[in-house]
This record gives structure tokens, C-alpha cells and sequence, in this order.
């Protein structure tokens, strides 16, 4: 192992594969990808080797958002994922405090809840019926349309969101998961 191995598997390694079953051409990437098709073709299998990803069925990380740990992935279709992927973005590993507020309302306005742990029903805990923008402080969160961790899911870094709908979000957030591995 040589010191760009060591890199790759302290940062993260994804292969990308043409074909089902990691058939066809492939595309090895350790970083940020924001047109897949640049290298291939299409997309429609892959293994992560080290890291998380999020990886999204249109370029530049727009469109439905998928989770990826380290495993092997070798039909998009019969995961219930796209067809093709087209972009992909690495999850940096962290290791420290996670914080997050929630808000209500667009531009941070209406109830405001601060989080440092998973969340399963935003309703339930908190009694807000609606969860509009967001303040990343600390960590990587995964934000899903259905309680318990299940639907849709959108990956917030550290930042300001002040308008999910301006993100393209149109569904309601209902529950809310710290990454905590670094697969």
C-alpha cells in the first residue's frame, strides 16, 4: 500500500460501473463528482470501498439523494434507486459535536428546536408540523420526508438552508439522523 492507497482510504473510494453486477467501464473516484458522465456513459452499478457517499440521479447533486456506505451496490434498480447515477458527493469523516436548528418557517422564522442527537418524529418531539429551514452548526445530517428515518432524504453539511423550497425540497420534513460512521 502506498501513500495515495492510505489517502484514498482515509478520504473515501467509490467505483462507478456502465453495467449492472460492476460490469462494463468503470470510473474510480476518491472525491466530489459533479458530472459522472464526463467518465461513463451511464451508471447503474458501484462499490464503495471506504467512505459514506451521497450520491444523486442528476448532475451537479441535484435530484433524488441516496446514502451510500461502504458495500457493494450492483443494481441501482432493484434497490429501488434511479436508473443512472450522475453525480456523487463524498461525506467528509468527522468526529466531533453534531448541532443543528431547525426552524419552522422559511428564513428561520417560527419555532426554533436545537438538535445534538437523531430525531424519529419531528411531530412527536417537538410538535412542529412543519420544518421549513435549517442552521447547520456541527456534523453531517441526513433529513428523510417520513418519521423513523424512511422516505426521501436530503444530506445537510455545515451552513445555512433558509428555504428547503428554494432547494427544490417540496416535502415535509419528519425526521432527522446524524452520520455517525465512516464506513
Amino acid at each position: 500500500m502506498d501513500c495515495t492507497d492510505v489517502i484514498s482510504i482515509t478520504m473515501g473510494r467509490i467505483i462507478f460501473y456502465e453495467d449492472r453486477n460492476f460490469q462494463g467501464r468503470s470510473y474510480e473516484c476518491n472525491t466530489d463528482c459533479p458530472d459522472l458522465f464526463s467518465y461513463l456513459s451511464r451508471c447503474t452499478s458501484c462499490r464503495v470501498e471506504a467512505g459514506c457517499f451521497v450520491v444523486y440521479d442528476r448532475p451537479n447533486f441535484m435530484g433524488n439523494q441516496y446514502f451510500l456506505r461502504r458495500g457493494e451496490y450492483s443494481d441501482y434498480v432493484r434497490m429501488g434507486l434511479s436508473d443512472s447515477i450522475r453525480s456523487c458527493r463524498l461525506i467528509p469523516q468527522y468526529r466531533g459535536p453534531f448541532r443543528m436548528r431547525i426552524y419552522e418557517r422559511e428564513n428561520f422564522g417560527g419555532q426554533m428546536h436545537e438538535l445534538s442527537e437523531d430525531c424519529d418524529s419531528i411531530m412527536e418531539r417537538y410538535r412542529m408540523s412543519e420544518c421549513m429551514s435549517c442552521h447547520v452548526m456541527d456534523g453531517h445530517w441526513l433529513m428523510y420526508e417520513q418519521p423513523h428515518y424512511r422516505g426521501r432524504m436530503y444530506y445537510f453539511r455545515p451552513g445555512e438552508y433558509r428555504s428547503f423550497r428554494d432547494m427544490g425540497m417540496n416535502i415535509r420534513i419528519s425526521s432527522i439522523r446524524r452520520i455517525m460512521e465512516y464506513c
